[in-house]
C-alpha cells in the first residue's frame, strides 16, 4: 500500500460517550458538542490536501463524515470494515453493568486486550483483520492522502496495520486527528476547544 499519509478521526462526542455506555455496534447521535468537534476537525483538515474520505457505517461516524466531506467539497464513501468492534452482550452497559453480569471480566480483558472477545462479540484480533481489509480497499481507490472516520477501537486496529507501534495503548478523543505518514511517523493533530 503507498499512501503519503493516512489521516484517522474519531467520531464526535455522543450522547452514550456522556452517559458513560459502550456503543460497539448500537449508536446514540451526535451531542452538540460532537457536532462543534466535527466542524473544527473539518477546518482543521482543510489544509492537508485530504484526497477522499471514508467512513464507518454507524450513524455517528458517518454524521461526522458528512460534516468534514461538506467543508472538504468531498463525498464520502462508506466501509462497513470501519465499522467498531463489536461488542456483542455488553452492547449500550455501563462498567457497574459489566461488572454485575460479568464479574472479573473487565479485569480479564486486561490480562489480553488483543485476544478478548466480548461475549457473543470481536475482539481486536478480529478487529485487526478488518483492519486491513479497510486500508486494502482504501488503497484500490487510488487515495494518496485519505481520511477514514470511525471509532476508537477500530482505530488502534488501524493505526497498528500501519505500524504504529503500541496502538492498543492509545487514546484517541474526538477532538485528535492522527496523520500516519508514508515514513511511518505519527503526528497528533488537534482542534481542541
Amino acid at each position: 500500500m503507498y499512501f503519503e499519509a493516512v489521516y484517522l478521526a474519531r467520531h464526535g462526542q455522543t450522547e452514550w460517550n456522556v452517559a458513560g455506555r459502550r456503543q460497539g455496534r448500537l449508536d446514540s447521535p451526535l451531542t452538540p458538542r460532537g457536532l462543534r468537534q466535527a466542524r473544527r476537525n473539518a477546518d482543521l483538515l482543510s489544509s492537508h490536501q485530504i484526497d477522499a474520505i471514508f467512513t464507518s457505517p454507524l450513524g455517528r461516524a458517518r454524521r461526522t463524515a458528512e460534516i468534514v466531506g461538506e467543508t472538504l467539497g468531498l463525498p464520502i464513501q462508506v466501509l462497513d470494515e470501519l465499522a467498531e468492534i463489536a461488542h456483542g452482550a455488553w452492547s449500550g452497559l455501563t462498567s457497574a453493568e459489566i461488572d454485575a453480569g460479568w464479574p472479573g471480566q473487565r479485569a480479564a480483558r486486561e490480562q489480553d486486550k488483543y485476544a478478548f472477545r466480548f461475549p457473543d462479540g470481536e475482539s481486536y484480533a478480529d478487529a485487526d483483520v478488518r483492519a486491513g481489509r479497510a486500508l486494502a480497499e482504501v488503497a484500490r481507490s487510488g487515495a494518496r492522502r485519505p481520511l477514514l472516520v470511525s471509532h476508537e477501537m477500530i482505530g488502534r486496529m488501524l493505526l497498528r496495520q500501519l505500524g504504529v507501534a503500541d496502538s492498543l495503548q492509545l487514546r484517541q478523543s474526538s477532538e485528535l486527528i492522527y496523520r500516519v505518514r508514508s515514513d511511518g511517523e505519527l503526528d497528533a493533530l488537534t482542534a481542541a476547544e
